[in-house]
């Protein structure tokens, strides 16, 4: 190509550049300007929705604080009826009285020690239900209780009585009710008539912000969605994909308020939720739904007194897409019509100039192939023609260092093929690298050791160093850099297969005159048969460990045995047979038989028989047979199980063993006396076992290493029986976890998988007699 031509292309790539960044720069203006006007109109229609839904609020409330009057005189007129002892009243008399009032249902509610629970009902489904996880409602049961006046925001509060607001029922989810509770101190119950019908249900949809949102959206088409979210149960792992929540149904707690839930994305939207809330300002993601790119504005709204929500406006980005199209095609147009007029202009011009740089170029030509002895003429005596003038003086000067170099060059060789000769030969792995981290030059042991050849690693930066000794190195590496002797340090390197080898370490760094450090080389020696060997003699020394099996199997059966001494030592003094005892005492000498077989479980699983087993009843025969050792050392077992059965696949005798080791340490750690805590409850189709007690704790650099075969921090313990325990609980698919704190105690929580097989519901007590 030319140099006319040349100059025409810079030329005409100078405008094609400026005539670029003027369009990019104008499309971004126009892009900016679009979408912040369609973010203020997304804020504008959030906000009208937020107005509207909080005047659909208000007529709401107006409608329940009739209805709460009406039940509130029901209630009256119910505690003139009933007894005032709950004893004295039956579900029968509930069902008459309330087809009188005119009613659906009517519920009494007692206080018991630690819950608030309906004991009688006209709905024979409402009895027994707790109410201590319903939130405010539970409060004003208390309040209710206690002060007879409830002072929470929420609902109808009147004299002795409150109503809260329309809710899903949770005895008959597809209705949603309307409760009010009477308590005037003169009886030992709540009274709650409510009412129940279709009428309600289609007052609260009627009432619903969803008509508003179906006709927002039909007057904006580009919206495609509005959602209602509420943040304190959105993005709950009981949430589906599309919104809906499994255990969030009231609505007070459904994640989507209003709305539907189509273009979402859980986990993206969670983020925009919470930075919205935080800030108080809206927050706008430009992203990609069901194949549209779209829009999508988080707008906080702040409701005193209620909490805050944000409603969720998406845009189809189309709308902005089309008019940056067009405006595209208009600049496009004009910038082409203005490069070719340029083009055409710039291209006769640069002839004019060009034509003493072609005599330059000639002469830089000679100069490239050798031939110096030519001389440059040119007539001018502008910039041009002083630059020939010094290109015919460079001349001169490269043809006598020409001379030079080529005898320079050949005294360079030989040195060359000697250091080369030298490394080669060496067996230790050498390589220089740059204070970039880059490869300069290896030698053939490099290549053998690590496995990258000379052209793969020179001039790259190969990931020799792992990166748990990548801190280590970076300080070794620094420490050189400022003067210090370092020797060599026995470390871990990568291999170009990813395998890590063992080496020994030399880095020395190598400096230019003034002293400021050029590069480092590296000399690595093959540590791995050396460390082999060493490893073998520390196998050999640890089989004399072997012997504290003996140890360990003693610490195993310590705890049948001592229940059995225990019971034959009272039985020796009342000098009675008791056959409950009889029979614990042979399940504990079966059980000792066991644990001596189970110990096999570190070398070999042994084949065991699993079974359909109620984990609650496993524990309760765990707490009687170490009732009695608690005892001495002054503990006290807390049980606290669900009523649900609690039913898992396994091996009885080894989940015994399991719980029998965890509350024995337990009780070891506690030699002041205390509370050990069993707790156990169903959570996402699996049984949770949790073992807590009060004792010293467990230090934190300890933690990491109870499980390992024989590592203890007891005197006289073998370090088994955490890891025998661990075994048996993977082997029931299940996970064991410990957490403690020094001076706190110490926690085990033990989590298996509940068996599907359906179970009829009965109480303990029944399944017990059974």
């Amino acid at each position: 190509m030319s140099i006319k031509t040349k100059l025409s292309a810079i030329l005409f790539g100078s405008v094609l550049l400026v005539l670029v960044l003027n369009l990019t720069l104008n499309l971004y203006d126009v892009r900016n300007n679009l979408q912040n006007e369609t973010e203020r109109n997304m804020r504008m229609t959030a906000m009208q929705i937020a107005v509207s839904v909080e005047q659909s609020s208000y007529s709401s409330n107006y409608v329940e604080s009739q209805i709460a009057n009406n039940l509130r005189m029901a209630a009256i007129l119910a505690s003139h009826e009933l007894d005032p002892d709950i004893k004295n009243v039956d579900n029968r008399q509930l069902r008459e009285l309330s087809h009188k009032l005119g009613v659906s249902n009517i519920s009494l509610l007692v206080k018991t020690n630690d819950d608030i629970v309906i004991a009688k009902s006209s709905d024979p489904k409402e009895v027994g239900l707790s109410t201590k996880g319903w939130g405010f409602w539970y409060i004003a049961f208390l309040e209710l209780f206690l002060n007879h006046q409830v002072t929470i925001d929420q609902g109808q509060t009147l004299d002795h009585f409150w109503s809260g607001p329309f809710e899903y029922s949770t005895s008959n989810p597809e209705f949603i009710e309307k409760w009010g509770y009477y308590y005037d101190g003169t009886s030992n119950y709540i009274i709650d008539p409510y009412v129940r019908s279709t009428s309600v249900n289609d007052y609260v949809k009627i009432m619903s912000p969803d008509e508003i949102v179906k006709q927002t959206q039909e007057v904006n088409p580009g919206i495609l969605e509005i959602t209602g979210i509420n943040p304190e149960t959105f993005a709950l792992t009981s949430m589906s994909s599309d919104g809906s929540d499994t255990l969030n149904l009231k609505l007070r707690n459904r994640p989507i308020k209003y709305g539907s839930y189509d273009y979402g994305n859980v986990q993206q939207d969670k983020a925009a939720v919470a930075a919205a809330i935080s800030r108080q300002q809206p927050v706008l993601l430009d992203t990609e739904a069901l194949g549209k790119r779209v829009l999508k504005s988080f707008i906080p709204i702040m409701q005193p007194g209620k909490g805050s929500y944000v409603i969720s406006v998406v845009m189809d980005y189309s709308v902005i897409s089309s008019v940056i199209r067009k405006q595209l095609v208009n600049n496009s147009s004009t910038s082409l019509l203005l490069l070719v007029t340029f083009f055409l202009g710039s291209y006769i011009l640069s002839g004019f100039v060009t034509r003493p740089i072609k005599a330059i170029l000639a002469k830089v030509n000679d100069v490239a192939r050798g031939k110096f002895e030519t001389t440059l003429k040119v007539s001018s005596r502008d910039e041009l023609g002083q630059l020939a003038q010094r290109i015919n003086a460079m001349s001169d000067h490269l043809m006598q260092r020409t001379s030079r170099l080529g005898q320079t060059l050949e005294e360079n060789r030989a040195v060359k093929e000697h250091l080369e000769s030298v490394i080669n030969g060496t067996s230790d792995a050498i390589h220089t690298m740059d204070m970039n981290g880059q490869i300069l030059s290896t030698n053939r042991a490099f290549e053998e050791l690590y496995g990258w050849s000379i052209n793969e690693s020179a001039g790259k930066t190969p990931y020799l160093v792992p990166a748990t000794a990548f801190k280590l190195e970076a300080e070794r590496l620094e420490e050189l850099k400022k003067g210090k002797v370092l020797p060599p340090v026995e470390t871990l390197r990568l291999k170009k297969d990813g395998s890590i080898i063992e080496v020994s370490v030399s880095t020395s760094v190598i400096r230019d005159e003034e002293g400021n450090p050029l590069s480092f080389v590296h000399v690595s020696r093959d540590m791995t048969e050396r460390n082999r060997m060493e490893e073998l003699l520390r196998r050999s020394e640890k089989l004399t460990t072997v012997g504290q099996l003996a140890a360990g199997v003693a610490h195993e059966i310590r705890n049948p045995l001592t229940t059995l001494r225990g019971f034959l030592q009272l039985q020796q003094e009342k000098k009675v047979l008791i056959p409950l005892h009889i029979e614990l005492m042979l399940s504990e000498l079966e059980r000792i038989n066991l644990i001596v077989s189970e110990f096999l479980i570190l070398s070999k699983p042994q084949a065991v028989h699993f079974q359909q087993k109620d984990v609650r009843f496993i524990l309760s025969d765990v707490i009687s047979l170490l009732d009695s050792q608690a005892h001495l050392f002054d503990i006290e077992f807390v049980a606290r199980f669900s009523d649900e059965p609690a039913t898992v696949h396994c091996e009885e005798n080894q989940l015994k063993q399991v719980f029998i080791n965890i509350v024995k340490n337990a009780i070891e750690a506690m030699p002041q006396g205390g509370t050990i805590t069993l707790e156990q409850y169903t959570a996402d189709q699996s049984v949770v076992i949790v073992i807590t007690d009060e004792g010293e704790g467990i230090p934190e650099d300890i933690l990491p290493k109870l499980g390992e075969p024989f590592f203890t921090n007891k005197e006289t313990g073998t370090g088994l029986g955490l890891m025998v325990s661990q075994r048996i609980i993977q082997a029931h698919k299940g996970s064991m976890e410990i957490a403690s704190e020094v001076g706190s105690g110490a926690k085990v929580t033990i989590t298996m998988p509940a068996a599907e097989a359906v179970i009829p519901r009965k109480s303990m007590n029944e399944e017990r007699s059974e």
